[in-house]
């Protein structure tokens, strides 16, 4: 069956077949590749940046992948993919992964021995001159599962990155990072916070930082409320720069929603005029920075805090050429108030 035969219901956010399962996956992981490197070579991060965007975007998809290889073969259950606006796996899969592999050890035991189930694919193959039964290939790949994928780098509704020192060139000391998976949304977030610290070392307060963060800015919200939200949590830390990644929509076959972009790329699909592998990726940076103090609180609770710049929002577009093309034609009310005209990346060919 090749990828021309897949029909994905626009009603339906099941992935229900083996087709699919290859296809979707193979589609998020040559984007967010791409994305990274056009990331990187169009400088909207910095170098450090870079470091930690790449880091939170391998999670991603390690993640997806252990997806792929939890469902392939599984009768009972499904991947959901969210449709409303996002493209990518609903929240609740990062969370039943997570959950799955706390218990581990208990699924390994049940697990049905490797060489055992080697003679079986043998015999049936070689013997028998039959296909692998699809029961027989679900326990083929439990066993890759429970025995290869690692709790810990699957992405999680929070994601918390170390404090490390500014680079030299930021007028603030500190900076951290942090990823969320917005609940609602069904899309990554990665943030960035630069800092200065009333006292010698941030570290020795890292639990409190990091619960605050956890606490006040897992989700997205304006970000000048966000960064007030944590300057009044924390009194030892004064924000000076805080940057917001929104990763998405994911524009594509999986997706459906009131977007004017997937729209039109759902529409063209349709119409035939681009291949059923066409895609783009919505990318938004906001920012807010610190100018001013004010003083918050009574006599013996008086807190210093920090007066907000208005948020600067930055919308970015990656998609192959021919997809620029079909944009701008259809959305040009869209693609003109972007930040920089679309980022170029590679098209998806798949046989």
């Amino acid at each position: 069956m090749s990828i021309n035969h897949i029909v994905t219901p626009l009603d339906s956010a099941v992935l229900d077949s083996k087709e699919q399962y290859v296809f979707y996956h193979k589609k998020v992981d040559f984007a967010l590749k791409e994305l990274i490197v056009s990331v990187q070579q169009n400088q909207l991060c910095t170098a450090q940046e870079m470091v930690f965007f790449k880091q939170y975007c391998d999670l991603l998809l390690y993640s997806i992948e252990a997806m792929r290889v939890k469902y392939m073969y599984d009768e009972e259950d499904n991947m959901k993919v969210d449709l409303t606006d996002s493209g990518f796996p609903n929240y609740l899969e990062f969370r039943y992964l997570y959950n799955d592999l706390s218990l581990r050890d208990n699924y390994i035991n049940k697990l049905k021995d490797v060489n055992q189930l080697q003679d079986e694919f043998l015999d049936q193959l070689l013997r028998k001159k039959e296909p692998i039964r699809k029961d027989k290939l679900f326990q083929a790949a439990s066993i890759v599962y429970y025995t290869s994928v690692k709790q810990q780098y699957i992405f999680n509704r929070f994601v918390q990155g170390k404090i490390i020192q500014a680079p030299e060139d930021v007028a603030a000391e500190y900076m951290t990072s942090w990823s969320f998976y917005d609940v609602s949304l069904n899309r990554p977030f990665i943030c960035f916070m630069y800092f200065d610290y009333d006292g010698k070392d941030p570290l020795k307060e890292k639990k409190e930082i990091y619960e605050a963060l956890k606490a006040i800015a897992d989700r997205k919200m304006p970000l000048d409320t966000m960064a007030y939200g944590v300057d009044r949590r924390l009194k030892n830390v004064f924000p000076k720069h805080i940057k917001r990644i929104d990763l998405g929509p994911f524009h594509n076959v999986f997706a459906k929603d009131e977007n004017k972009l997937t729209h039109s790329i759902l529409e063209s699909i349709a119409k035939k005029e681009i291949p059923l592998e066409s895609y783009a990726l919505s990318f938004k940076i906001d920012e807010v920075f610190s100018g001013s103090t004010f003083s918050e609180g009574g006599y013996f609770s008086k807190q210093t805090l920090q007066k907000w710049s208005d948020i600067v929002k930055s919308k970015y577009v990656f998609a192959p050429h021919r997809i620029i093309q079909l944009l701008y034609n259809k959305n040009p009310e869209v693609m003109n108030k972007l930040a920089k005209p679309p980022f170029q990346i590679a098209d998806l060919k798949i046989k």
